[in-house]
C-alpha cells in the first residue's frame, strides 16, 4: 500500500526481510520513470495516474514473480504495458455493445413484442398521410400542443387546422383498422 500524505512516497509493511525493503527501495525510484511511461500510454493524467497505481499495487502482490538480479524496471514496464493493453481491450469490448445495458432490462417483457409491432403499423400510417394531414396530427396528438399553438406555428387559421386534424385521424382510423 503507498501512503503520500507526507510530501513523499513511502510503503507501508510488515516487518520483512531485506530482500523486500530492497525491492520496494528499487521501485520507488522507478517510479518518476513509470509515471512518464504511464502518461505516454494513458494520454490522460488521471488514467495515467490509474495505471501508475494498478501497476505498483500489482508488482507489490506479485513480487515474487521478479527474479532477483534482472532488471526490475523492465519487468515494471512490461507489467504497466500489459495492463494498459488489457485497459483498452477491456474498453473497447465495453464500446462494442450493440444496444445500450438498460435494453436488456425490457428483453422478454410481456406485450412488448405487440407494442412495438402496433407502434411499427401507427408510423407507417402516419406515413401515408398527406403532409399537412401528417403535421396537424403530429404537432396536436403526438407532441401535445394546443389547436391554437399548432395553427400558429403551421401559420395557418385554426379551423384550416381542425380540418386538417380531422381528416388526418380518420385516415389514421381507417388505415389502422384495416392492419388489426
Amino acid at each position: 500500500m503507498l501512503d503520500e500524505t507526507g510530501g513523499g512516497i513511502r510503503f507501508i509493511h510488515h516487518k520483512g526481510a531485506n530482500d523486500v525493503l530492497r525491492f520496494e527501495d528499487e521501485l520507488l525510484g522507478h517510479v518518476p520513470r513509470l509515471r512518464r511511461f504511464a502518461h505516454a500510454l494513458a494520454r490522460h493524467s488521471a488514467d495515467a495516474d490509474d495505471l501508475l497505481q494498478a501497476s505498483v499495487e500489482r508488482a507489490l502482490l506479485r513480487r515474487d514473480q521478479w527474479q532477483p538480479g534482472t532488471r526490475l524496471d523492465s519487468w515494471m514496464y512490461r507489467l504497466m504495458r500489459n495492463l494498459w493493453i488489457d485497459t483498452v481491450r477491456s474498453e473497447r469490448r465495453r464500446g462494442e455493445t450493440f444496444v445500450a445495458p438498460a435494453e436488456g432490462e425490457r428483453i422478454g417483457m410481456a406485450g412488448e413484442q405487440e407494442a412495438a409491432v402496433e407502434l411499427g403499423n401507427v408510423g407507417r400510417a402516419m406515413q401515408a398521410l398527406p403532409p399537412e394531414q401528417r403535421e396537424a396530427v403530429a404537432l396536436v396528438v403526438i407532441e401535445g400542443f394546443a389547436y391554437k399553438e399548432a395553427a400558429e406555428i403551421l401559420d395557418v387559421p385554426i379551423g384550416t387546422l381542425t380540418s386538417r386534424l380531422v381528416r388526418g385521424r380518420e385516415a389514421l382510423m381507417a388505415k389502422l383498422g384495416e392492419a388489426a
